[in-house]
């Protein structure tokens, strides 16, 4: 997987990416659920989830568990076909949970994108943790 298709398609889906981090360091949970397509599907580590309302549910869920959240990521990969795209981002976490324990996992995605509107949003992401 590469670069590839339009490059306002391509700096779209960047910025798709950028506010959905924006969105979990402000743990802005409409923001971040808008970057989400209605009938999205989201694997998080194994265990699948269907539907922006379900998915942004569980986020929520997540979210309560930390005091604080940095999450940065870095695209590596858009292919885009149409309304269509593919890409691979990885990330990196910096955590910290209510009781105090720290972690700061490394991951990565692999995603499907849907232009819905003329507005990229995640159709599908695989997340899964590289180090814990």
């Amino acid at each position: 997987m590469a670069f590839s298709g339009p490059m306002e398609d391509q700096l779209a889906i960047r910025a798709l990416n950028d506010r959905y981090c924006d969105a979990v360091f402000l743990r802005d949970p409409v923001q971040w659920g808008a970057t989400w397509a209605q009938d999205a599907h989201w694997d998080l580590m194994g265990m699948p989830v269907e539907g922006r309302e379900a998915i942004v549910t569980l986020w929520n869920g997540a979210m309560s568990g930390f005091k604080f959240v940095a999450f940065f990521c870095q695209v590596t990969a858009i292919e885009v076909d149409g309304d269509n795209a593919t890409g691979r981002v990885f990330t990196h976490e910096e955590l910290e949970l209510n009781d105090g324990t720290e972690r700061k996992p490394v991951g990565r995605y692999d995603d499907r994108y849907v232009r819905v509107d003329g507005e990229w949003l995640f159709k599908e992401r695989i997340f899964k943790v590289l180090r814990g």
